[in-house]
């Protein structure tokens, strides 16, 4: 099992955003990593999406606002995600912004090959020859970036980061199941017909194995890999959990 340092099972979206700019208010000396499962669904808003704040407020779903750009994303127990927080000099992130993503989407897709899921990380020269996201832009798992993971071309592996002076923020979320992709809708005002076309653009551990998937065990795994990459020695000690 992992050590709840580590592993926030059951964490809501508010609580992962906390933690991600706690990180990245000192600077960062050594690498720290967390993992995040969610209880409950949960709406984490891109920095640039403040004004969608308003379809959020008057419903009942828990929302936050990240500090990295791109789509809103639908967090709940569908989702494993990951914080990488590094050195602004570490070599993994020292290359440029686009190149930072290189070496963690490969890692995923490599974990979800090893659990018999055709994963690939898409490299910048392909994302060019996808169509654009057009109507989904508005969501994170709507479009792809480069380096993000999929199954052919339907995104299973969602990644962002933030980048300061103090330090360096990878994030990463992985679908283990189909999300609830009506109530995203529901809860921005967007086209009830987005729900489809979002279900058409994606796929998830579950689909993919035809089983269910427990976030522990993807947790463990991924969380091994990581180490593997980080270095145990090097890795800091995790931030407590945010009240």
């Amino acid at each position: 099992m992992l050590a709840p340092a580590l592993f926030a099972g059951g964490a809501g979206c508010a609580e992962e955003q906390t933690w991600n700019r706690a990180a990245l208010a000192q600077p960062v000396s050594q690498p720290s990593l967390r993992l995040w499962s969610y209880a409950v669904p949960g709406v984490v808003l891109g920095c640039s999406q403040a004004a969608m704040q308003d379809h959020l407020a008057g419903g009942t779903t828990p929302f936050a606002q990240r500090d990295s750009g791109g789509g809103a994303v639908l967090t709940g127990p569908w989702m494993l995600s990951a914080s990488i927080v590094l050195p602004p000099d570490h070599a993994l992130v020292s290359t440029g912004t686009v190149s930072s993503y290189r070496w963690l989407g490969v890692l995923h897709a490599g974990l979800l090959r090893d659990l018999g899921i055709a994963a690939y990380a898409m490299p910048p020269e392909e994302v060019r020859l996808v169509p654009p996201a057009g109507a989904l832009k508005w969501a994170c798992f709507g479009g792809l970036s480069p380096w993000e993971v999929v199954v052919g071309q339907r995104k299973i592996v969602g990644l962002a980061q933030v980048r300061r002076r103090t330090g360096v923020l990878l994030t990463s979320g992985t679908l283990i199941a189909p999300p609830d992709w009506p109530l995203l809708c529901t809860a921005l005002g967007k086209d009830p017909a987005d729900a489809a076309r979002l279900r058409a653009c994606t796929t998830s551990c579950a689909d993919e194995l035809r089983a269910p998937l427990l976030a522990t065990v993807l947790a463990e795994r991924l969380h091994h890999m990581l180490i593997d990459v980080l270095g145990e020695r090097d890795l800091a000690r995790p931030h407590a959990s945010v009240p």
